[in-house]
Formats: structure tokens, C-alpha cells, sequence
């Protein structure tokens, strides 16, 4: 399409709350309309049309019938597979949150639905757009850091609630939620799949009252030789000034780099808040992954998170939940291996 036209986007729920912030950033984008908002909740899905100026659709077909260049799937995990199936044959692009889906057959049938309708699926992995992040992959592939050997990875967060601590539309928990983000950090560094995985992982432990893991430890070995461990958990208290972390070091024969995906903030103290806040500043990582999906539209090339990478981190988490059931090293060659 050209520069001049509009880019014209549909959100298929707002259950995520990332849908807010895609959202907004959308309105940021010259050149880009919010055509309209989906939603089964009639309520959440008013109130995220008034607060962006668009359109409440209580069905999601009389939507994905407003020609629409793109949507963006916002919903619970285990409805991403429906939503996706029904907008295929509507739109030439999707962005759908991570994970891709709860299962891996679902994620398949996915990826294989807009291979048939020639639609572009992108995963919603925003950690890759981190300055410090985007940083450290340089370096990497400079080889400034000579062989690496290890990397000590984690991803705390505040635990969400909702029907994130419900098993069957969540699909998981922490490890489900924060394992995918840093294993499609590390497959996109190294060009490399995990070849080997074990996992022990809590439920309950650090909220009681919880029928869904909170906390998770992996350690893991890559196709290339570098040994890691990931530290995922929801272990960061409601009063948290952030909703959590990624941090990532990489140890290599030349040094060792650490970087903080989320450090960009000021701490303020103000009485009018009543405690010390963190403020970002700088990169926002969200709005980056918007504008890559929209200039995705514009110029019709592939995407650049493919929904092989969200099954491709999707069989990690699912192997760390096999591992921590069976107490044992769990092999992921043989699926890595099958093409997509």
C-alpha cells in the first residue's frame, strides 16, 4: 500500500492489558485509524472505544467485515487460536499477543491457517525493541564478547490476576507468562533453539490462595553450546513500582555484559503519591513493536516476531512444565527439528 493511505487497524478484545497500550500507540502513529474494538465483555470493550474514539463491535465477523488492513489480538491465551482462525481470511496481518496460544497444537493450526490464507502473523514479543537489549544483540554479533559460554537470565513480575491465574484460559502461570519473552530474546541473539531443559517449578508457594504456578527456575542448554538458566516468577508485590524485570548476563571469554531491559525510568518521590514511583522514560518498547507491525502493512514484508518463533518459545514453557511433572532433563531436538 502507499505512504499516503490509511492503515486501518481492528483490536479483537481487550482482556490483555497490553491492549491499552498498543492501543494508544496506534493513536500516535501518523497515517494509522483504530477502525473499531471487539470485545465479548460489552463493558470493557465500550469503555476501550470511548477512551480511544472508535467503534464498539459486540461481534467480531461485523468488524473484520470494515476492510481492515490489520488487527491486533488482545484477548485471553487460550481464545488467541479462535480469533486468529476467524480473522485469517479478513486481513492480510495479525499481531497477537504472546504466548501464541496454550497449546502447541492450537499454535500449529495458527500458523498453518495463515499460511493457507496468506496472512502475516506476528507474536507480540516487545522486549526484542529494548534499546539495551537491541544493544547487547549488537555486541553479540560483533563477537565482542569472543565464545560465550553461559547466560543468567530472569523475568519477576507482579502476579496479574484475572484469568491469568485461570489455568484453562491462561494456560499457565509465571512460567507460561515470562518464560516466552526471554526465550525469543535468546533465539533471536543466537540464531538457536534449546536443546535441553530442566525445570522445577511452584505453585502456590509465593501466593497461597493460587491454584497456578508462581515461580520457576529452568536451566537449559542451546543447540550452539551456551549453558542458561531463567529465573520466572510472579514474585513482585502490588505495591512494586514496576510490573517486573528481564535482565539477561551473558559470560564470554572476553567479559561479561548485563542489561536491563526495563531500566529506563526516574525514581520520584512525591507526597501527592504518597510513596517513590518509577516514571520511564526514553524508548517505549510497545510503540516500537506497533510502528514495526504498521510499516509490516505499508511494505508487505515478513514479519520480524514470526508465529514460528511464538510456538518456537511456546515449546520451551511447555517443556519446562513436563520437566518439573517428571523430574526430568526434557529433549527438545526432535521438536526444533520438525520444519513449520
Amino acid at each position: 500500500m502507499s505512504a499516503e493511505q490509511t492503515v486501518r487497524i481492528g483490536m479483537l478484545s481487550f482482556a490483555h492489558g497490553h491492549a491499552n497500550s498498543y492501543a494508544a500507540s496506534l493513536k500516535q502513529l501518523p497515517g494509522v485509524q483504530i477502525t473499531g474494538i471487539y470485545d465479548d465483555d460489552p463493558t470493557r470493550g465500550h469503555t476501550a472505544a470511548d477512551r480511544f474514539n472508535t467503534t464498539f463491535h459486540a461481534n467480531a465477523e461485523t468488524l473484520l467485515d470494515e476492510n481492515l488492513d490489520g488487527v491486533i489480538i488482545c484477548s485471553e491465551n487460550a481464545h488467541h487460536a479462535a480469533l486468529v482462525h476467524l480473522a485469517a481470511p479478513k486481513t492480510r496481518n495479525i499481531l497477537c499477543e504472546k504466548p501464541i496460544a496454550t497449546t502447541l497444537d492450537d499454535a500449529r493450526a495458527m500458523i498453518e491457517r495463515c499460511q493457507s490464507t496468506g496472512t502475516q502473523l506476528q507474536i507480540a514479543f516487545p522486549v526484542r525493541f529494548s534499546p539495551t537489549i537491541q544493544q547487547l544483540k549488537a555486541m553479540l554479533d560483533d563477537q565482542q564478547l569472543g565464545e560465550v559460554y553461559a547466560v543468567k537470565c530472569t523475568n519477576h513480575g507482579s502476579m496479574p490476576g484475572g484469568w491469568f491465574a485461570d489455568p484453562q484460559l491462561a494456560g499457565g502461570g509465571a512460567v507460561m507468562d515470562h518464560t516466552v519473552h526471554v526465550i525469543d530474546l535468546l533465539r533471536w541473539f543466537w540464531k538457536t533453539e534449546v536443546t535441553e531443559l530442566y525445570a522445577e517449578v511452584g505453585t502456590g508457594l509465593l501466593h497461597p490462595d493460587l491454584a497456578i504456578d508462581d515461580v520457576g527456575l529452568l536451566s537449559f542448554q542451546l543447540a550452539n553450546g551456551i549453558y542458561g538458566t531463567l529465573d520466572t516468577s510472579w514474585s513482585r508485590p502490588s505495591s512494586y513500582p514496576t510490573w517486573g524485570d528481564v535482565k539477561i548476563e551473558v559470560v564470554g571469554e572476553k567479559g561479561v555484559v548485563t542489561v536491563d531491559a526495563f531500566r529506563q525510568a526516574l525514581s520520584v518521590s512525591a507526597n501527592a503519591w504518597g510513596k517513590t514511583r518509577w516514571v520511564p522514560w526514553g524508548s517505549d518498547m510497545d510503540l516500537a513493536l506497533i510502528a514495526d507491525f504498521v510499516e509490516m502493512i505499508r511494505t508487505g514484508r515478513a514479519p520480524f516476531i514470526s508465529g514460528e518463533d511464538g510456538l518456537r518459545a511456546l515449546e520451551v514453557a511447555h517443556a519446562a512444565y513436563q520437566s518439573a511433572a517428571s523430574q526430568r532433563p526434557i529433549s527438545l531436538a526432535p521438536a526444533n527439528a520438525n520444519p513449520v
